[in-house]
């Protein structure tokens, strides 16, 4: 039996590949069929130490800033208004899951509620009551880190999870809520 020779790949970069996604991602939006009003729009809910993104762990969570993360994300869904809200204060995510999520013209929610998603009750209770549809993102695969990170509260309340996708997990439940809100819409 004779041994395999491994050939050295050239290193990936990083920042090209996530563009390239993203950009690939926005592309089957353009091609969707479904016809939104001017006022209808997605949200984007970050929970605690969210805004620190670029400067806290980025070996976990990138060099990138979220603010680079969300132009990236409004030029590559430009077709959809998408709002942004982030807060290191739990009383203040549950108001903006209640504030969009009652929203008619909301399509849904994508959070991110950081470390609440480990024992914030009450912000799964918000997203549970929300008729709007929630997926939950985490940018780092919380089931391989510390165990405490492994139990999700808030995703029993959530449509569903994205986790471990890096940004990329943003643009991933974006398309499944427009897609979600297209099959709504021609059903």
């Amino acid at each position: 039996m004779g041994s395999r020779v491994r050939v050295p790949s050239a290193p990936p970069r990083r920042e090209e590949e996530q563009q390239s996604k993203l950009r690939f991602l926005a592309a089957l939006f353009r091609y969707s069929l479904f016809q939104k009003p001017k006022t209808m729009f997605l949200s984007i809910i970050n929970g605690p130490n969210l805004n620190l993104l670029g400067k806290r762990c980025p070996e976990i969570y990138g060099s990138a800033t979220f603010e680079d993360t969300l132009a990236e994300i409004r030029k590559d869904f430009n077709d959809y208004r998408i709002e942004y809200f982030q807060s290191n204060c739990e009383g203040e995510l549950i108001d903006a899951i209640q504030r969009d999520g009652f929203n008619p013209d909301c399509l849904g929610i994508v959070i991110n509620p950081g470390a609440y998603a480990h024992y914030s009750i009450a912000i799964a209770d918000a997203i549970e009551a929300a008729p709007a549809p929630v997926i939950e993102v985490h940018i780092s695969n919380i089931h391989a880190r510390e165990e405490f990170r492994h139990k999700s509260v808030t995703a029993r309340a959530a449509r569903g999870v994205v986790a471990g996708c890096g940004r990329d997990g943003y643009a991933l439940a974006l398309l499944h809520l427009i897609r979600t809100a297209n099959s709504n819409q021609n059903a």
